[in-house]
């Protein structure tokens, strides 16, 4: 058996399930590093990230580098004399970092690559319609998300699932996966087997407000997906009656008469919303129009008229 000393590497809430399986299972995390803290809000008040919060409540000692190359911060870390390191959503490595460990250094991603390689492979999932995704452990190596893989383990995508609720359960399933990869090294028994460079990739690359505007000329099942994609966060917005909206809920309906043209209204200004679509009509369910709270459509039309 190795004895490993771990050095956890995360910042948002996805890595704090990882980093508390490992705690509760007696493994040895040395240090913790994240994200340095930052100012948020009106007040500018210092917030910690969510793996600092957690290592914090363990004891665990933090290390928040600005550079992750700085002499000062390479020696810190080699002082801890990890033999593993572990990446969970924290930002990419210099090879002098994640090659120090003699095991290596591992991540945990959420897809089962080759697909979806990039910072958001949760959204692109839904937003491409698949019906399965899963979660990855693998080997760091030069190019981004192309290591050998440790372990997979599939998730359904259903129906109904927005990026939050799939979130939810790739989070607790990433967790398990990671405690999984640390025993099977521990036990010097665990495959890397090298990604298949003979299929056709998708990719997850980050997202942005302008990537988040809904085109009313897709097709109804193409923009139901990818407002699913982004509910709840970041949002996708579309623009009705010169006004945006973020619109957090849709769903696909019967409605005929195809001779408008995409992006027309029908609305009794009471119960409905229907937007024309490439193929049909769409309808609004869930809104949050400039400055207000997200309310349903019922509620949106009790104090406003389109």
């Amino acid at each position: 058996m190795n004895h490993l000393r771990i050095i956890f590497m995360g910042t948002p809430e996805f890595a704090v399930p990882s980093l508390e399986i490992l705690i509760e299972n007696r493994a040895t995390v040395v240090a913790v590093v994240t994200a340095p803290d930052k100012p948020q809000g009106r007040g500018q008040k210092i917030v910690y990230s969510p793996v600092k919060e957690c290592a914090m409540k363990y004891n665990i000692p933090v290390l928040q580098p600005t550079n992750l190359k700085s002499p000062e911060f390479l020696e810190e870390l080699k002082s801890y004399q990890a033999n593993l390191q572990i990446v969970v959503a924290f930002r990419m490595l210099p090879e002098v970092v994640w090659a120090m460990p003699s095991f290596g250094t591992f991540n945990l991603h959420a897809s089962l690559l080759p697909q979806y390689r990039g910072a958001a492979p949760i959204n692109w999932a839904i937003i491409n319609g698949e019906k399965e995704t899963g979660v990855t452990t693998f080997f760091l190596k030069h190019e981004i998300d192309t290591g050998s893989i440790i372990h997979q383990e599939k998730e359904p995508i259903h129906d109904d699932d927005t990026v939050g609720t799939l979130y939810e359960r790739m989070m607790a399933k990433g967790a398990r996966l990671v405690l999984k990869t640390v025993q099977s090294i521990e036990a010097n028994d665990f495959p890397s087997i090298p990604q298949p460079a003979d299929v056709e990739i998708k990719h997850a690359p980050k997202i942005f407000k302008e990537t988040c505007q809904i085109d009313w000329r897709k097709t109804s099942e193409e923009i139901r997906n990818f407002v699913r994609g982004l509910s709840p966060y970041p949002s996708a917005w579309g623009v009705i009656n010169q006004k945006t909206f973020k619109i957090f809920k849709v769903s696909l309906t019967d409605k005929k008469n195809h001779e408008s043209a995409a992006g027309t209204i029908d609305t009794d200004n009471k119960n409905y919303l229907y937007i024309r679509t490439s193929d049909g009509w769409i309808a609004i369910d869930e809104l949050q129009p400039e400055g207000k709270r997200r309310m349903n459509i019922q509620d949106f039309f009790r104090g406003n008229k389109l």
